[in-house]
Parts: C-alpha cells; sequence; structure tokens
C-alpha cells in the first residue's frame, strides 16, 4: 500500500535515510550499492529522489570520482546518527544489566506465598537489582484481567484461572502437611485418619468454605473431621494453629517438613509439621504473566528471580 500524506506532510521513509548515510559515507554509487545490497541502477534512482528530496545534487562527479557537496557534508554527522538510532530502535532488545535496571513490580500472592517469596526476593534485588522495588498485592483482584490491564506484573501461587493469552510456568509441585503446634497431642504416636478427624481444624479458604480434597478422603473411611473456624488466609490460620490444638493445612515439600520456602514460614512459628496418612492431590504453585512482558528484559530479570526463590535446592531451571 503507497503511503498517503497531504502537501503540507511529506512522506517519512527510512529507508532514504539508510541510503543517504551510504551515499555519503562511500561518496559512490557503486559501493554504497553493495553496502546495502542492491543494484548500483536502484542505488542511482535513490539518489536522484533524494536529490529532489533536498533540493541538492550532494555528490558530484570530480574526474573519476564524486564529491560530496557541501549541503552533503554538512548533512554526513546527521544522516549516521539517524541511522545508529533506526539500527537501536529496530533490534531485538539485547536485555539489561540488573544492576542498572530500574522499576516496581507488583506481584499478586497468597498471604503464605508472599511471606515465602519476599525475603528471598529482596535479597536478590539488594544484591543484583538495588533499583528494583516490589509491590506485593493480596488475591483481592481478579489475575487475567488485572495481568492484562497492567495492576499486576506477576501472579505467583496457585494459578487457576485460564486466558488463553496468559503465560503460565509451573514452578513447584506440594503435598499438604498437618500444621499442629509443639506438644500437640497428634504429634505422639501414629497419625491415623480417625485421629486426624477427630481433631479440631481450622480451615483456610478465600471464599470462606468449610470442605475441601481432606474431607473428601476422610469421607472415604466414613469419617468427618470439625472445622472449628475457616480463615482467609495461612497466616492467621497457622498464628491460631500456634497457640491452640486447632490443625491447619499447609502446602509443604515432597515429604512433612520437606525442602520448601513455605515450610519455613510454619517452623519459624514453632510448628511441627505432619504427614497426612490420606492420599490427596498435590499442589502447584507456579506464576502467570501477560505476554506483553514476555521479552521485557526487567521482567525476565522478576521471573528468573522467582525461581531461584521459590523453588527448592537443585531443581531445574527454566
Amino acid at each position: 500500500m503507497t503511503p498517503v500524506s497531504s502537501s503540507s506532510e511529506p512522506v517519512i521513509d527510512a529507508n532514504l535515510a539508510v541510503a543517504l548515510d551510504a551515499l555519503l559515507a562511500e561518496q559512490s554509487v557503486t559501493r554504497a550499492a553493495a553496502r546495502l545490497r542492491t543494484s548500483p541502477a536502484a542505488m542511482s534512482r535513490t539518489l536522484a529522489r533524494l536529490r529532489r528530496v533536498l533540493q541538492d545534487p550532494l555528490l558530484v562527479r570530480a574526474g573519476q570520482a564524486m564529491v560530496p557537496t557541501p549541503r552533503a557534508q554538512s548533512l554526513r554527522e546527521e544522516a549516521a546518527a539517524v541511522v545508529r538510532s533506526l539500527g537501536t530502535l529496530l533490534s531485538p532488545g539485547t536485555g539489561v544489566d540488573p544492576a542498572t535496571l530500574r522499576a516496581t513490580f507488583a506481584l499478586q500472592a497468597a498471604d503464605l506465598v508472599g511471606a515465602a517469596l519476599a525475603p528471598g526476593l529482596l535479597e536478590l534485588a539488594r544484591r543484583e537489582a538495588p533499583g528494583v522495588s516490589l509491590r506485593f498485592r493480596a488475591e483481592e483482584l481478579e489475575a487475567g484481567p488485572a495481568l492484562r490491564d497492567g495492576r499486576v506484573d506477576l501472579e505467583v501461587g496457585s494459578i487457576d484461572h485460564v486466558d488463553p493469552e496468559t503465560r503460565v510456568e509451573e514452578l513447584l509441585t506440594l503435598r499438604m502437611a498437618a500444621a499442629v503446634r509443639s506438644g500437640h497431642p497428634l504429634a505422639e504416636g501414629t497419625l491415623t485418619p480417625g485421629r486426624l478427624a477427630a481433631a479440631e481444624h481450622v480451615v483456610v479458604s478465600r471464599r470462606g468454605r468449610f470442605t475441601g480434597p481432606l474431607d473428601t478422603a476422610l469421607a472415604e473411611h466414613g469419617l468427618v473431621r470439625r472445622v472449628a473456624v475457616v480463615l482467609p488466609g495461612y497466616l492467621a490460620a497457622l498464628a491460631l494453629a500456634a497457640r491452640s490444638d486447632a490443625v491447619c493445612l499447609i502446602p509443604t515439600g515432597p515429604g512433612a517438613g520437606g525442602p520448601s520456602p513455605l515450610t519455613e514460614v510454619a517452623t519459624q512459628l514453632g510448628l511441627r509439621l505432619l504427614d497426612i496418612p490420606l492420599p490427596l492431590p498435590p499442589l502447584t504453585i507456579g506464576m502467570a504473566w501477560h505476554p506483553r512482558h514476555a521479552a521485557d528484559a526487567g521482567h525476565h530479570w522478576l521471573r528468573d528471580a522467582v525461581r531461584r526463590t521459590l523453588r527448592t535446592p537443585g531443581a531445574p531451571a527454566v
């Protein structure tokens, strides 16, 4: 399609700037054509067009050579600078030095994931990217639209929404363990489904639900547990478990007390983690982002920092 312009707005043709730079640098139609991988005839036509646009001959014959006019000489550095700028503008991103990165990233995560993630991310930022600030947001936003409109740069946690454009990467596959206070009766002897069901439970649910996968597993043994309280976040539930006989289920590593940044939050509260004697579905922790950030160097550093913070030692990087 031919560009349309009014008489007062000339068409901007970047190819003319590139050709002008080559002609002024080489001072030869033949060498300029070779530099731009075109034919001498095509370069001659371009030179004629440049002469019409600039209303100056630019290059004139002087014996066997061509020499620039005063106008051409005055344009040489400017033309070269324009071409360098075009090259920078249109070249693929080459990355960014984290030490020079200046950005504020908004992350959305459940309170337990945020508590596990924030210290490690902050340490990496201090060491590698001191110009980076982090803003953690609770799960009050619908993640898909929030990622799409830029209110959230990265969602970390159990990714349960399916937007066609959202990029999702799995980070950890965890199992559930029972967190109890030190000296809790369940910590003595063998933990059976019956003993677990008979204990008082605190359930974590943003939607206020009293039941979950554990209730399904107990029902297969003809058992029903008593849920004393439902709380919207893990930190409050773990704090309650640390000061009472309530049992709180928490995602942890491959075995109870296994390596996981989420485990550290519970152990810091003095809680013990017990294997649950029932098959429960695993919990996958991942991160999600909008594809407009896929090639952004700063966002690439953020994603890599999250991987390094949450993955257990020896886990493969992606």
